[in-house]
């Protein structure tokens, strides 16, 4: 660090995002990302006429956007703002609502915490249960802003609608910020909700689901006066948030429900071969409603593992947290993917046996 920098800088643990290698070509089950292509109507929709109007300004509101997904869930474009990713969307509602005080699990997105501190909010970290479930009552009545990721990283298990609804019912004078990144994997979407209650904001992303990632492209959706709050944050500090790109491929990604559909399903399929492909080789596997798996193995500790699938061309995701240091993350990529994983690992195990 430089001898200038501020000393909140200084002292700031920044996130860690997964590794994006350059060096050589790995099977990558690191970042959660989708392992298939965005819709190809959303691919074909940027013609060197989309590109003509880089030299302008992206629209501030992403108006064709916001309506899209207005219409796919049911609401009005008042409740709908579009971001930079969800992490955009996250920094703001943080900004806007944290300052009276934050809480969430301990074992989630290690962003959060990072938001929480360039905030200096002040944070309850509320511990799952032992089986990396939550505890839905902990969150009754808080007198803070309550954060959930749903499914929750790091474990993928899933909270239901009702469990969220009661949270959001019993803080009617705070804000519930519910993280969606992971949703259209699961059962539970929580934006319904919004129609009921003027304390509820829904984050959500076209980097899992729609395989976006590297469009950037997030979105909140809460009553309009939230939105209102939210925008002025957005205005003071990023106007011209999305660009247009971006906006347009998201807006032919919303519309293309179809492949959506496919995409997701094929996602759910695979974390089922996964699951059962782990349970086979012994492992123990957390019930995950997301496009990621938690899993450990009794007989090789969490670093090595990830160490030794690394260098066998196998990325996935260590944390060094105490209660999950025994874990790895693993995304659900392809079937042949997902095979081939499965083999590496009975070899890695044949061979720690030996």
């Amino acid at each position: 660090m430089s001898r200038f920098a501020c000393d909140l800088i200084n002292n700031i643990s920044p996130y860690v995002p997964g590794e994006q290698p350059r060096d050589k070509r790995y099977i990558k089950l690191n970042t959660n990302e989708n392992p298939y292509y965005a819709s190809p109507k959303a691919v074909k929709s940027i013609t060197e006429a989309a590109l003509n109007n880089l030299n302008r300004y992206s629209d501030p509101e992403s108006t064709e956007l916001t309506s899209a997904i207005a219409n796919f869930y049911g609401v009005n474009s008042e409740n709908v703002m579009v971001t930079n990713g969800s992490d955009e969307a996250l920094a703001f509602a943080f900004f806007a609502y944290g300052t009276r005080g934050l809480c969430y699990p301990d074992i989630t997105y290690g962003f959060y915490d990072v938001i929480a501190n360039l905030f200096d909010c002040s944070v309850e970290h509320i511990a799952l249960n032992d089986d990396f479930s939550i505890d839905e009552t902990q969150y009754y009545n808080k007198g803070k802003t309550v954060v959930l990721a749903n499914p929750n990283a790091q474990t993928g298990i899933e909270l239901s609608l009702d469990a969220i609804e009661r949270i959001v019912k019993t803080n009617p004078e705070n804000i519930v910020i519910i993280d969606q990144a992971y949703a259209d994997f699961g059962k539970c979407n929580a934006i319904e909700l919004i129609k009921k209650y003027n304390n509820l904001v829904v984050v959500n992303t076209f980097s899992k689901s729609r395989s976006l990632a590297g469009a950037r492209v997030g979105y909140t959706i809460a009553d309009k006066s939230l939105i209102e709050d939210l925008k002025k944050v957005k205005n003071s500090f990023h106007p011209y948030n999305v660009n247009s790109v971006s906006s347009a491929l998201a807006t032919c990604a919303i519309n293309d429900k179809e492949y959506f559909t496919q995409s997701v399903e094929k996602v759910k399929r695979t974390r089922c071969i996964l699951t059962e492909g782990l349970t086979a080789l012994n492992f123990m596997v957390l019930p995950s409603a997301a496009n990621f798996i938690m899993a450990k193995s009794s007989e090789i500790g969490g670093g090595e593992l990830y160490k030794l699938l690394k260098e066998k061309g196998v990325l996935v995701r260590h944390f060094k947290d105490e209660r999950i240091r025994d874990y790895i993350r693993i995304t659900v990529g392809t079937y042949e993917e997902t095979s081939q994983l499965l083999q590496i690992l009975s070899n890695i195990l044949k061979e720690k046996r030996l």
